[in-house]
């Protein structure tokens, strides 16, 4: 059975140690189980994944009514974390954590929690959501807001377009904030 770890600096926010059993035939582990997270009902409506050269960041990004939990299957990834939760005894708090080959950990984050990711090497996210897209619930936050002070400890992103429009944490209406 994976080890279960709360994130020390965002509530709700946690990472799966993944269990590997393997012999000289191969390996095999779970990456997932709805019983894991139990605050969900995990009715599984879509899986995707995203395909990101070195170089890529993708975020922030935060959702109201869709929770995610990520999985790398190839490359690396340093995943950053913020709370934008006002009610949350966490908000503000901030935290990156680098996961892929090399460290295999599944990370679920809560509803309102800012979330993005940078591309190490190349790489491959897999995530389940448990709500289908929907771009009226895809909001953004500047990835490098230093009110948010991710540790990204990166200085030229590659970014989209859209990406490079998010606002800062506090020019986000009232309307738009967690």
């Amino acid at each position: 059975m994976p080890e279960i770890i709360p994130s020390a600096r965002i509530m709700g926010v946690r990472f799966v140690r993944f269990q590997a059993l393997g012999d000289d035939r191969g390996r095999f582990f779970e990456t997932f189980r709805k019983q894991w997270f139990p605050e969900r009902s995990w009715e599984i409506v879509q899986t995707n994944r995203s395909d990101s050269r070195a170089g890529v960041l993708r975020g922030l990004h935060y959702h109201f009514r869709q929770v995610d939990y990520w999985h790398v299957v190839r490359g690396a990834i340093r995943v950053g974390l913020a709370d934008l939760r006002q009610d949350s005894p966490t908000v503000g708090a901030s935290e990156a954590l680098e996961i892929g080959e090399a460290n295999e950990m599944g990370v679920f984050h809560s509803l309102r929690v800012a979330h993005g990711f940078y591309a190490l090497t190349d790489a491959t996210l897999t995530y389940i959501v448990d709500n289908y897209y929907d771009g009226a619930d895809e909001l953004g936050v500047a990835w490098d807001d230093p009110d948010l002070a991710v540790p990204w400890h990166v200085k030229s992103p590659i970014l989209s377009p859209r990406d490079q429009q998010n606002p800062r944490w506090k020019a986000i209406t009232e309307d738009k904030r967690p």
